[in-house]
Order: C-alpha cells, then sequence, then structure tokens
C-alpha cells in the first residue's frame, strides 16, 4: 500500500534558515518539492562533477577488489589522501602496461639477431671499424656484397635476409640500416619481466587498498551526496519579504508527524500542514508486510504508482511467484534454489541478502507447483510407483479424450484471471480517482468480459441451460455496452462516444485475445524446462551403459550435475524475464498503470557507520 503523506509549509527568518535545515535533516522524515530553478549553480555543478568521478572510482574499486570489498570501514585516511594514493597506484599501473607494448616490439625484433654482447660490439667500434645491421628481402640481396664487403649473415626468416657488415670505412648499400635496440635480448626480456613483475606487485597492492577503503570511499560518496542535497535544497528555497524569509515546501508521511509537529513546536518556525489529495504529485513511500515486500524491487524497475493509484505489489507478489515456479515447473529445481538461497544468504554482504529471501520463497513456490506438475529433475513422478492418492493433486496429461494438454489450459486459465484481476484494478481505481461516471467505460468493459467468461464456463459445464445462457449474453451485452459505446465520455457528444467505443472495441477485441494467448508461454517454458532434463537424464544413464563400473557412473555423475545446473541457470533466466514481461505488459496495460510517481526521498543526513 501506499503511505499517506502531509504537505509541510515552512516559513523561516533567514538567520535561523541553515540551523533549521540541519535540524530537518537530522530528522531524516520530509522529502524537499524541488522546483524548477533553471541551471544549476556552479557550486553545485562542480559537486555532481565531483560526484560523478566517485561513482565512477568506486565502480573501478570494486572491480579491483574482485567484489569482496571488506565489510568495516577504514575512515582512518582522509578524503584527499585516500584520493591521492588511489590516483597514484592506478597512475603507476597504467604507465608500467604502457611500457609492454614498446618492449614486446623490441624484443620481438632483437630476436632476428640474436642474443649478443652490445659491449663487443662497441669495442670494434672504438677500435675503427663500422659496423651496420641491416635487413632485406630475398630478392633484393646482391650477392656481390659479399665479395665487396665482409658481411656476417645471421638468418633467413619470412623471405627476409638479415645481416651484419663489418667494415672500416663507410659503406653504402642502397637500404637503410636497421636502428638498433640500444640493450642486448637477454637485457629486454630481464627488463620485460621486472616491469610485469612491478606490475604484479602494484596490482596487489591496488587490490589491497580498494578492499580496505572500498567502503571509507563509499562513505565520502554518501557525505557528498548529502552535500549536494543540501545544496539543492537551498536552491528550492524561495526568499520571500525582501529576504527576511525564506519559504520551503515538503511532504512527510503521516506515521512521522506527530515526531515533526513536536520538534516544530520548540523551534520559531511558522509551518502550515495538510493532507495530499489524489491530484497533488506526493512522493511515494510504499509500506507493505514481509512477503510483499520482496517483490517491490519488481514495482521499482517500472515505476512507482501516483499518489492517486493503487500500489500494484500485493498483486505483483503472488502472480509473480506462480508465473516463476510455473516457467521453472521442476519440484527438484525448487529444492536447488532453496539450498542456494541459504548458502548465499550466509556469503554475501549485507545489502544483498534481503535477496536471498526472494529466491528462498521462490523455490519453495517452485517445489509446491513442481510436485503438482509432476516433475522432479526431469523425471515425471506420474510414471513413477508412488501412491494414487499423491497422483490425483498432480495436472498431467490431456484433457478427457481432447487433444488439450492441462498445463497449457492451466495457463491459459491463469491469464483470463490475471486479466480480469486487472480490469477489475482499473476500473476500481478509476472510480477512485475521477468518479463513477468517468469511469463506466472500464466498468462497461469489465461487465461484458467477466460476465460472457462466467456464463459461458457455466454454459460449458452445463450448469446453465443454454436458453439461460443465450439470455444472460443479451443482458450482459447490452448493460455494457452502455457504458462502452454512450457513456464512455459523459461530456463528450454521443456520436463521438459511439465511434470512441468501436475504436476501443476493435482494440480491446485484437489485443486482449493476444495478451491472454501470451500467457501459453508459462505452459511452454515449463515443458522445455522438462524436456531438457529429461534429454540430461538420460544423456546421463545412456553413458553408464556403455561405459560400465565406476567410470560409468563417474561420467553419468559429471553429466548430471552439469546438465541439471546448466539448466536450472537457464529456466532461472527464463521464467524471471517472462513472468515480469506478463506483469509490465499484460497486466500493467490492462490495469491502467502508469508508474510515473516520484519516490520518497527523505531529506536526511549521512552517519558513520
Amino acid at each position: 500500500m501506499i503511505t499517506k503523506m502531509k504537505k509541510l509549509t515552512f516559513l523561516v527568518y533567514h538567520k535561523e534558515y541553515e540551523d533549521f535545515l540541519e535540524g530537518i535533516r537530522e530528522l531524516g522524515v520530509v522529502h524537499i518539492v524541488e522546483k524548477q530553478r533553471g541551471e544549476m549553480d556552479s557550486e553545485l555543478q562542480s559537486f555532481v562533477q565531483k560526484r560523478i568521478r566517485y561513482k565512477s572510482m568506486l565502480g573501478e574499486m570494486y572491480t579491483q577488489a574482485e567484489k569482496q570489498p571488506d565489510e568495516d570501514v577504514h575512515s582512518e585516511m582522509s578524503e584527499e589522501g585516500l584520493l591521492e594514493t588511489y590516483t597514484g597506484l592506478q597512475s603507476e599501473w597504467q604507465e608500467l602496461n604502457q611500457q609492454l607494448p614498446a618492449l614486446d616490439k623490441e624484443i620481438a625484433q632483437m630476436e632476428n639477431w640474436g642474443d649478443f654482447d652490445w659491449k663487443s660490439v662497441q669495442r670494434l667500434k672504438d677500435a675503427g671499424w663500422n659496423i651496420q645491421f641491416y635487413m632485406c628481402p630475398e630478392k633484393d640481396y646482391k650477392e656481390e656484397w659479399e665479395d665487396e664487403y665482409s658481411i656476417i649473415p645471421v638468418q633467413t626468416k619470412s623471405k627476409h635476409v638479415f645481416f651484419v657488415v663489418v667494415a672500416n670505412q663507410s659503406v653504402d648499400l642502397g637500404i637503410e640500416p636497421v636502428r638498433m635496440s640500444s640493450k642486448s635480448l637477454s637485457e629486454l626480456i630481464g627488463a620485460k619481466e621486472e616491469i610485469k613483475a612491478d606490475i604484479e606487485r602494484v596490482e596487489n597492492e591496488l587490490k589491497l587498498f580498494c578492499r580496505k577503503y572500498y567502503r571509507t570511499m563509499e562513505l565520502y560518496n554518501l557525505r557528498l551526496q548529502s552535500d549536494i542535497d543540501l545544496k539543492k535544497v537551498k536552491l528550492n528555497s524561495e526568499q520571500m519579504v525582501l529576504g527576511a524569509v525564506v519559504l520551503l515546501e515538503g511532504w512527510i508521511p503521516e506515521e512521522n508527524v506527530s515526531d515533526m509537529v513536536k520538534w516544530l513546536d520548540n523551534r520559531n518556525v511558522y509551518y502550515e500542514m495538510r493532507t495530499a489529495n489524489k491530484d497533488d504529485n506526493a512522493p511515494i513511500k510504499l509500506k507493505n508486510n514481509a512477503f510483499t515486500r520482496m517483490y517491490e524491487v519488481l514495482t521499482k524497475m517500472y515505476g512507482m504508482p501516483d499518489y492517486g493509484e493503487f500500489d500494484p505489489t500485493p498483486l505483483v507478489a503472488p502472480f509473480f511467484t506462480l508465473f516463476f515456479a510455473f516457467c521453472m515447473g521442476d519440484a527438484g529445481y525448487g529444492l536447488a534454489l532453496i539450498a542456494l538461497g541459504f548458502f548465499l544468504k550466509k556469503k554475501l554482504s549485507k545489502s544483498l541478502r534481503g535477496m536471498m529471501n526472494l529466491v528462498i520463497t521462490l523455490g519453495i513456490a517452485t517445489t509446491v507447483f513442481g510436485a503438482i506438475l509432476g516433475t522432479f529433475f526431469g523425471v515425471g513422478l506420474f510414471d513413477l510407483e508412488i501412491p494414487a492418492e499423491l497422483k490425483q493433486f498432480m495436472i498431467v496429461g490431456k484433457v478427457g479424450d481432447t487433444s488439450y494438454d492441462k498445463q497449457m489450459l492451466l495457463a491459459l486459465l491463469i491469464g483470463v484471471v490475471h486479466i480480469c484481476i486487472a480490469m477489475t484494478v482499473k476500473a476500481i481505481n478509476s472510480t477512485v480517482r475521477y468518479g463513477f461516471k468517468e469511469s463506466l467505460s472500464a466498468w462497461g468493459w469489465l461487465v461484458l468480459v467477466v460476465g460472457f467468461i462466467a456464463t459461458g464456463g457455466l454454459s460449458f459445464f452445463k450448469l446453465i441451460s443454454e436458453d439461460v445462457s443465450t439470455w444472460a449474453f443479451i443482458i450482459i451485452g447490452s448493460v455494457a455496452s452502455i457504458g462502452i459505446y454512450l457513456l464512455n465520455n459523459v461530456r463528450r457528444n454521443i456520436f463521438l462516444n459511439i465511434g470512441a467505443g468501436i475504436w476501443d472495441t476493435y482494440n480491446m477485441a485484437t489485443g486482449l485475445m493476444g495478451d491472454i494467448l501470451s500467457y501459453i508461454r508459462l505452459y511452454a517454458l515449463g515443458l522445455a524446462g522438462a524436456m531438457l532434463g529429461g534429454v540430461f537424464n538420460q544423456l546421463a544413464f545412456m553413458v553408464q551403459d556403455s561405459a560400465g563400473g565406476i567410470p560409468g557412473w563417474l561420467f553419468c555423475g559429471l553429466i548430471l550435475i552439469f546438465g541439471h545446473s546448466l539448466n536450472i541457470a537457464m529456466s532461472c533466466l527464463s521464467a524471471f524475464v517472462h513472468p515480469l514481461r506478463l506483469t509490465f505488459v499484460e497486466y500493467f496495460k490492462n490495469s491502467g498503470y502508469d508508474g510515473k510517481g516520484e519516490p520518497y526521498k527523505p531529506f536526511s543526513m549521512i552517519k558513520n557507520k
């Protein structure tokens, strides 16, 4: 549900304004109303740019720490010292890495000439000998050079000749001599090893530094955000009475009103408070029970509701759980998710442990629903020798003598119920926000769809006669048509209403059927996962039969572990994405959910951990 909000308007004497802001920041419950003030001032721009750098640096530090920063905050290093040390280590690492390509190039060149001592070459030069190193294509090499000069061939490689000319005078072969490195091959290789060792040392220093000071940097980033928030609040303040009085507006949850009023009564501040109405752009704070709260992250992924809307999370939670379990469709995979959730809950950081409660919940639902669908690690439970009392709870096989699969029809039935609930939510929400007269079209479509489905179901199961169902269709269609075609907008001309109703009919006829058919993906994904699990089982035991003995069982176990692990990973991905699509597209569209609300972000102070 959405927490009720109160609108607060403050009038503060300008000399007391700084202390007032510090006070409400310590309370940490007031969401300040942001007003359009044009461009940011230079100080705020510098803060924002600095925070961008901090966020980028945090991302780099998290990677350098191998996603395992220390939990404790080591705040003994100052912000400037932390930045200077990290920048120095990064610069050293980059400089060392930049030296490697040049060294590799020199090493590749010197490998063509071999490892020789440059001191010996220098002694020959000091004795008056002219020594030049040459390289040319084989076709350009002239044998008469050997008659004219003292040539020492080194090697022929890649159709190129490498040779050295030793003479007591200048030599002109018509080709440029090779520019050689000033170090020998062994010296270059040694220099490269030293640089690699330095790189490893700096990387280890960076890793240790990032693990130790990541939380400190995180704290400095939060403090910077706090300074940005304070600056924004000051910019959103309005000067009145020639600057003597400052006006500030904000929102506060009803549950915090008493503490806020008590605090304000002890200060020389004039304020007004009123209850938010459905037309206010009040910030949204969700308040749900422990089960539903786990699914708030899904609602926030799409967007928070408007203040006049309903919180969709209480309905998203059970249906997303059902969809996920249907897509997984395997009781064994559900047990694996439960075990994984409990394991990671002990290993992950505090911020991520809460997500494991969701994983465990989805695992429990998958276990139960997988048993109903009759699959356990790719094995069909219905075909095993288990008590008949348990088999009667399983939804497997075809419906009677027809070719319709029970699980496919179950998926479609879930889709019909989900869409009908969405249309009900839309009608009720529209009535609450705009009044009953403005919601007649939504109620008309709800009566038509739900009424036709209910009448058709009763007629199909022979609970009502054909005559009764015929008259029911006529009455329901007539009543619904009034809202759909005549009263869809009471302020508009009736002929325009009829035209708009026809257009809505076209959209509903084409869209509604497609929306319901989209739910077949629940059946298809569950079936695909079960079939793939069965294939891995067959493959594993075929290998066991072929190999036999201990090697056979060893390979069988490896195939089962690898195959089912891969299948669980792919099934989890599908079971998250596709239920999310059914929620965001089919449900939200038919429920009229916009998701354009502003999240509740109280102006608060960042405290040291």
